[in-house]
């Protein structure tokens, strides 16, 4: 097992990225972002606020269901002191959903007044989501699209692969995929995108990943693992990452021949379950720390 990773995407060609992201604005009212709730921080692309500029957004705590809810209240009281709103979502059941064209309409109030006031009733309010690969962005567009008719077309000023989506009366969401990818500055950013599973496992060492992720989670959330994993007379604090993942692997009855323990297997086990939510719901980065 490696000691260290250093977890990268290919980043993209951000040039391009930017120039087609500028030139999309144009034809919106406002940004749809979501993020990872679990990782609000490391599920952003760090360009965003430089290209949306003072773009009328609202914030998609995606996956709330499964993200600690003190800490997404957290979240979404810190962006709204930045004069963000942001609500909790669940994009795959559609929870929380329902609120996303009223906040809309809330943070759009001043434009859809005055389009009034020049007899622009009714005007189409038309909102650009944007997320990182993985994050989302599919599900919110088929949810949100389901039982209407999706309008996909091509419009002048607007690239092939931009569609369209009509999902109310007088509301189009635009969806641009792969306008959008990370470049990791910092290397816990894509330690917390592997955790999640949104860098394929193929790319990672999977037992240094989950003794990273072990490590994290004793620090924050040590009462979940000592459920999970029965070590509830264990003291989780001195004890490295590598180390609680053989306890693990030992309390599973995960052996190979000899007694050994199959790290591996438990590495497996501890990712697929925080993926899964059976450890909790769990917010790995938290106003206080990283905001």
């Amino acid at each position: 097992m490696r000691e260290a990773q250093s977890i990268q995407w290919f980043p993209g060609h951000m040039t391009k990225t930017k120039r087609q992201m500028e030139k999309t604005l144009k034809l919106v009212d406002a940004v749809a972002e979501i993020v990872d709730a679990r990782i609000p921080v490391s599920s952003r692309n760090p360009i965003l606020d430089q290209l949306v500029k003072n773009k009328p957004r609202v914030i998609l705590l995606n996956k709330a269901d499964m993200a600690d809810p003190a800490q997404t209240a957290r979240w979404i009281d810190h962006y709204q002191s930045q004069g963000i709103l942001a609500i909790g979502v669940d994009c795959r059941s559609g929870k929380g959903l329902n609120q996303l064209i009223p906040t809309i309409r809330t943070v759009l109030k001043d434009k859809i007044a005055s389009w009034a006031a020049k007899g622009m009733v009714g005007r189409t309010i038309r909102v650009m989501v944007v997320g990182i690969p993985n994050v989302g962005k599919s599900s919110l567009i088929n949810r949100m699209a389901k039982g209407s008719k999706a309008n996909v077309e091509d419009r002048p000023g607007v690239t092939r692969n931009n569609r369209w989506f009509t999902i109310s009366k007088g509301f189009e969401l635009l969806d641009t995929p792969g306008v959008l990818w990370p470049k990791f500055e910092d290397k816990l950013v894509g330690e917390h995108l592997a955790f999640t599973g949104a860098v394929r496992d193929e790319v990672v060492d999977l037992e240094w990943l989950a003794c990273r992720l072990i490590e994290e989670l004793k620090g924050i959330y040590p009462q979940a693992l000592k459920e999970r994993y029965k070590m509830q007379e264990v003291d989780l604090a001195p004890l490295p990452g590598y180390e609680i993942l053989e306890i693990i692997g030992k309390n599973r009855g995960m052996l190979i021949s000899g007694g050994e323990i199959n790290t591996e297997r438990a590495a497996i086990a501890v990712l697929d379950e925080f993926r899964s939510a059976k450890l909790g719901r769990i917010t790995l980065e938290q106003v206080k720390e990283r905001a």
